[in-house]
């Protein structure tokens, strides 16, 4: 018998649309004063104006903190939570990518009442403790799965980040809402569409905490991304494919929240500390030289993988050929997405290599969840191989 638990947010609402309702979910969890966290590029769409509008026929306080960047930095957090107490905020709403909904989670956390740790204090594994505000989450990207993670991701330094990992940023609810996601950019939905691949291929093949129903979100969750991630970058406006995007990407958040990722991003976050380069762009540039790096521990699990990404096109062979023909098809539906896939192309030197191994070692809190073990030479020689 496997022994496991398996926690994730407790209510999801997967419907077209159904960010309009927004206020009366709000009130329907006994809000009063809600603090909606996003980014400017989001706010400049337009797409909250529906939101603003149905705030203002209501009896609701709505702040907006809107200055979320792209990784964003510490102080971006106590300056959004500082802000939410300010207002005497009781609801806290994440809108957007993963960045505002990672800083909706800690803002939960820091502008309690009772809060009483610093930020600072958070970071690692089981840190975070206490209790937050309610929190809802409206992704607006199909890659991140944040909104049914216990997962935070900040900005630490100039070029570190740290995670704080505990229950208690657990979001309440995640609303899905396709038509969210329609007018993304053809770049950003391939990046997260493989971001959020990378989620469930590696909570599939994680070293720890691996069990069968994250296994079954994992299968479930490559299925619907690999089927329609070519179709939402080529017709943006699709809206069944938007949404099946939507949910692959939160099944392999659930997966990922149980049994946590591991190399991929672990070689990924130094790419973005440095060079800014997007997350989901930094895992899909490293995904098939790590997939080639722990083929001889992770092969049979690659090859259970490869009907769910590939379908009709699995060869026959043996574990071995499978798995490389499974990574060589991502490398296709990487390339077919429109992305870049070497190092190189995205303003990296060889002689940065050796750097971003060094840094890539700090990430123990992932890399011990790797198949295979990853030494710095190993770091090295995976950065050079996708270089």
């Amino acid at each position: 018998m496997t022994t496991f638990t398996f926690t994730t947010t407790r209510t999801i609402i997967n419907e077209p649309g159904a960010a309009r309702r927004l206020v009366s979910l709000c009130e329907e969890q006994g809000a009063r004063s809600v603090m909606l966290v996003t980014d400017p590029g989001l706010l400049a769409t337009g797409l909250l104006e529906p939101v603003f509008a149905g705030f203002s026929d209501s009896a609701l306080q709505l702040t907006v903190f809107s200055d979320v960047e792209a990784d964003p930095a510490d102080s971006t957090v106590e300056q959004a939570a500082a802000q939410a107490r300010q207002a005497n905020a009781d609801f806290i709403v994440g809108f957007g990518g993963g960045s505002s909904m990672d800083v909706a989670k800690l803002v939960a956390l820091l502008a309690h009442p009772d809060c009483r740790q610093a930020l600072s204090d958070m970071y690692g594994v089981g840190n975070a403790h206490g209790v937050r505000l309610p929190l809802l989450q409206v992704p607006t990207t199909a890659g991140t799965g944040s909104e049914v993670t216990p997962i935070a991701i900040v900005t630490t330094g100039a070029t570190t980040k740290a995670g704080v990992v505990s229950p208690v940023l657990q979001p309440d609810i995640a609303l899905l809402d396709a038509e969210l996601t329609k007018g993304l950019p053809a770049h950003v939905t391939a990046a997260t569409g493989i971001d959020a691949m990378v989620h469930a291929i590696e909570a599939y093949t994680s070293a720890h905490k691996k069990n069968p129903v994250s296994d079954l979100l994992a299968r479930e969750a490559l299925r619907l991304l690999s089927s329609d991630l070519l179709t939402v970058v080529r017709e943006g406006h699709n809206l069944d494919a938007r949404g099946n995007m939507l949910l692959g990407a939160l099944y392999a958040g659930q997966a990922f929240a149980n049994a946590p990722v591991a190399a991929v991003h672990a070689l990924a976050y130094p790419l973005g500390g440095h060079f800014h380069i997007p997350h989901g762009l930094s895992n899909s540039l490293v995904l098939p030289y790590v997939m080639r790096f722990n083929a001889p521990q992770a092969a049979p699990l690659y090859a259970e993988l490869a009907p769910c990404i590939m379908g009709d096109a699995v060869v026959d062979g043996s574990v071995a050929d499978i798995t490389e023909a499974l990574i060589v098809w991502l490398e296709q539906l990487i390339a077919d997405s429109g992305l870049p896939a070497r190092l190189r192309e995205c303003g990296i030197k060889e002689d940065d290599l050796p750097m971003l191994a060094s840094e890539a070692m700090k990430q123990q809190r992932l890399l011990i969840n790797n198949p295979r073990t990853v030494s710095e030479e190993d770091a090295l020689a995976i950065y050079r191989a996708a270089y």
